[in-house]
């Protein structure tokens, strides 16, 4: 069970936007990832809760911030609960996308796991709701994921295959990279992989 911690930042003006300290898991079942997350200061900000199923798709989603909190599942497309700060209110969405997205290392991870991608295949495309920060709203977005490379690299629990992305953001042509060592993220923008206490899990062969 890969236990760690990422810090994360804006990734336009470098800001230190906090940590995200995380465990997760593979299970006969799909994959699962806990975080809690703090602020430069060491406050308590946020939380992340997601389940995927054995293809990649949410089963399940909590998200807490900013005393908002979303709860969501790939339900006729995504659907999700969003709750406001004082409780009274909740109001529910529904978008005809694949998954859901936002700014903690889990959801790339999941996006990955989605696509199934090989190195050489054609980048796919996919939509995504993401819940931005402080107070969750929604926002629906397509992305194009392609594999660019797998490459074992040497290390002292043995050979570490690290799979590079690039992803584009069809809205605005950005495009970005993305490194991933089975269910753990090493590098993206605005996140960096600062510890890890055990080595990332290996998703069983498709």
């Amino acid at each position: 069970m890969p236990r760690g911690r990422y810090s994360l930042h804006d990734p336009h003006d470098h800001t230190p936007l906090g940590e995200e300290h995380f465990h997760c898991a593979p299970g006969s079942s799909g994959w699962r990832y806990v975080s809690q997350l703090t602020s430069p200061s060491g406050d308590h900000r946020g939380s992340v809760d997601l389940t995927i199923d054995a293809l990649g798709r949410p089963i399940r989603l909590e998200l807490h911030a900013a005393s908002w909190q979303v709860r969501g599942a790939a339900l006729e497309g995504v659907t999700w609960v969003r709750t406001d700060p004082t409780g009274t209110e909740a109001t529910e969405g529904n978008v005809p996308a694949h998954a859901f997205t936002g700014t903690s290392p889990a959801f790339l991870v999941a996006t990955a796991r989605l696509l199934r991608l090989a190195p050489g295949d054609p980048a796919k495309r996919v939509r995504l709701v993401a819940f931005t920060d402080p107070v969750l709203a929604p926002r629906t977005l397509d992305q194009a994921w392609a594999l660019l490379r797998s490459e074992a690299h040497t290390t002292d629990s043995g050979p570490l295959m690290v799979d590079e992305y690039q992803v584009s953001e069809l809205d605005t042509g950005e495009q970005h990279t993305v490194h991933i060592a089975g269910d753990v993220v090493l590098s993206a923008p605005g996140i960096e992989l600062e510890d890890l206490e055990t080595p990332p899990s290996q998703f069983p062969p498709d």
